[in-house]
């Protein structure tokens, strides 16, 4: 009988020490994916309005080069357009006049409510 009893204090104990915080663990997760969902659907319905410098003109690229450049035909500044798949700016954009002129967008303060 003895016997049987500790090892139910051993079965609790572990169950304590080791499902409690897994719980925990995997109830944050849950919470922070939800946060994710939300925060990615705002960001779908509410496009920010950026001034999109004319690159092409600052470059002085010809009128066939532009036709074919995607960067013009997006409503994305040039720098974003070429982003590396990473997420990370290229190289050559941080030289450019343009990406270094460009204005920095004014952000607002909306008041939300819970």
């Amino acid at each position: 009988m003895n016997t049987l009893t500790s090892f139910f204090y051993l079965f609790v104990g572990l169950l304590l020490r080791l499902a409690i915080p897994i719980l925990a663990t995997l109830f944050v997760i849950y919470i922070l994916r939800r946060l994710d969902k939300r925060w990615q659907a705002e960001a779908e319905l509410q496009p920010v309005e950026v001034e999109k410098p004319e690159c092409w003109r600052v470059k002085g690229c010809p009128p066939e080069q532009v036709k074919d450049c995607t960067a013009a035909r997006s409503h994305l500044p040039c720098w974003q357009v070429k982003r590396l798949p990473n997420g990370y700016l290229n190289e050559d954009c941080l030289a450019c006049p343009v990406f270094i002129e460009a204005p920095v967008p004014a952000f607002t303060i909306e008041t939300r409510s819970l």
